[in-house]
Formats: structure tokens, C-alpha cells, sequence
């Protein structure tokens, strides 16, 4: 686990630089959300997700990370880190996914109120916003 500070206001949590964040690596903030988020270096950007499988309530951190998809260690559903989009059953619904920015050199993840997955990726991936399923 990795402990995260707030900025701005409380649905702002700075990761700090997370240089550390090797590509194709994912890393547990289990303090921030109702359920902790993971974050992924997937290609030099950074995705942020919540941390837990939609469909057995299982952390996704403890998963395999393979490509875009993070796998639960359960029975195997698969999510897309950059939308929260399942990859088909055993889960039935998608995962929240969390806006991700860089001010001053650390990353800051958002858990604002969701909107549209239209949106493309902001510089650093993820979407600007949170796909929603539940």
C-alpha cells in the first residue's frame, strides 16, 4: 500500500511523482475511494481505476496487469484500464476509472463525479472522467 496526500479538495489525492512506477506495473492505494484504486504505468502513461472486481469484490491490485487489461485473481475477469470497460464474464459490468493529471510534477488522481467515456485520453491516459457502471 502507498499512502496519498489531498489537493485542492478531497476528491483530488496526490500520488506523488510515482517515477518509480515501472512501465507495465500497477501499485494499490488502498486509503483513497470506498474500495482503494490501483494505478498503472501502462506505455509511460498512468491509469487510475478503482480497486476492486466488479464481479467478486476482490482487488484488482492483487491481478495480473497484461497490457490494458488488469485481471481479477479470482476467477479471471479482465477490465480495460483505460475506460473500466469488462472484457466479458465472469464480470457483467465495468470498473470506475479515475481521471489522472500531473500538477507540479506529481500525479493526482480525481474522483470526481463520472461523465462520458467520449472523451479521449488527457496527455497522460486514462479518460477525463470515470466510466460508469454502478
Amino acid at each position: 500500500m502507498t499512502k496519498a496526500s489531498t489537493h485542492g479538495d478531497a476528491s483530488n489525492h496526490v500520488l506523488g511523482p510515482l517515477e518509480d512506477l515501472v512501465d507495465g506495473e500497477s501499485r494499490a492505494f488502498e486509503e483513497i475511494g470506498e474500495y482503494g484504486i490501483v494505478v498503472c504505468n501502462v506505455q509511460g502513461e498512468i491509469y487510475a481505476l478503482e480497486d476492486n472486481c466488479s464481479h467478486a469484490d476482490t482487488p484488482l491490485s492483487e491481478g495480473q496487469l497484461r497490457g490494458w487489461h488488469i485481471t481479477c485473481p479470482l476467477h479471471g475477469a479482465s477490465f480495460d484500464i483505460r475506460d473500466g470497460s469488462h472484457g466479458g464474464p465472469p464480470a457483467w459490468e465495468g470498473v470506475w476509472c479515475y481521471k489522472v493529471a500531473r500538477v507540479d510534477g506529481e500525479v493526482v488522481v480525481s474522483l470526481e463525479a463520472p461523465h462520458s467515456t467520449d472523451d479521449v485520453s488527457n496527455g497522460l491516459g486514462g479518460v477525463d472522467g470515470m466510466f460508469e457502471t454502478r
